[in-house]
């Protein structure tokens, strides 16, 4: 199944852009982890389906530094996770930017949420790509 066939399979399931992200990484590693995909639900529809920061652009961020974030008290953040978090960001808000005129869920959907239909797996595919590119370059993934 290609990635945007997977996209709608799990949109289909009720899933949501943040949702749907965590659950490409996961599907990625090989892994399951259902408490992350129900974190990852509180970015959904712009933070709580409020029409506020796209929730691909929190869940890209979340994506990335599940790579490279600090995971332990005595650990730190990998020497890349600010560069690689500052290329997706500058990255997420060039494209929203030009393609919806900005990167707030009521700027991409047009105040309309059910626009979501027509751009979020086009968004969430693109988005997913990105992380994986960044964190590939990085020799991450």
């Amino acid at each position: 199944m290609d990635l945007f066939d997977r996209i709608l399979e799990l949109s289909r399931c009720g899933y949501f852009c943040g949702q749907i992200l965590a659950i490409l990484m996961l599907d990625t590693l090989g892994e399951e982890n259902p408490g992350l995909v129900k974190a990852m639900g509180g970015l959904n529809g712009g933070v709580g389906f409020s029409q506020n920061c796209c929730g691909c652009m929190t869940g890209g961020a979340c994506v990335i530094s599940y790579f490279t974030g600090k995971g332990e008290d005595t650990g730190m953040d990998h020497p890349e996770h600010k560069s690689a978090l500052g290329e997706f960001t500058q990255w997420f808000t060039d494209e929203m930017t030009a393609d919806y005129g900005g990167i707030e869920c009521r700027d991409i959907t047009r105040g309309n949420p059910a626009k979501r239909v027509e751009y979020c797996p086009q968004i969430i595919a693109a988005t997913y790509e990105k992380c994986m590119e960044i964190l590939s370059e990085r020799g991450l993934v």
